[in-house]
């Protein structure tokens, strides 16, 4: 079961960290067609958020065709938008743990890190919109 996270410094609405964490977790294969989607009462309470900010995620995941409510008994996947094998998702993850090892030898912090990946995923995005 995914067990959702939030990044008060992100600038990124709660409820769209839960969405782009559901997709995340689908595209890595660790959510599947028909598992079920933690309680909006166990978000909500491990999250610290309102309620509302969580029925409001779920039912954007609903509106994609990515879950499906089912009264009385919760919230479910109904399809996956993994893009790629996950024996390729697990070689890249951990070449990319690798990277990362690297880089923390090479003497950055987390935040540069990240700083780093993020601007090499932006020069890679516009290089492909060319």
């Amino acid at each position: 079961m995914i067990e959702f996270h939030l990044d008060s410094k992100s600038g990124v609405a709660p409820y769209l960290q839960l969405i782009q964490q559901v997709r995340q977790a689908l595209r890595l294969g660790l959510l599947r067609a028909g598992d079920k989607l933690p309680t909006v009462k166990d978000v909500a309470g491990l999250l610290a958020i309102n309620p509302n900010t969580v029925l409001k995620a779920y039912r954007e995941l609903e509106y994609e065709g990515l879950a499906a409510a089912k009264p009385g008994v919760g919230t479910f996947v109904t399809k996956t938008v993994s893009d790629a094998s996950i024996a390729a998702h697990q070689r890249l993850s951990l070449e990319l743990a690798a990277w990362i090892r690297r880089a923390q030898q090479a003497g950055l912090d987390f935040e540069s890190i990240e700083a780093l990946f993020q601007r090499a995923v932006r020069s890679a995005a516009r290089e492909e919109a060319v």
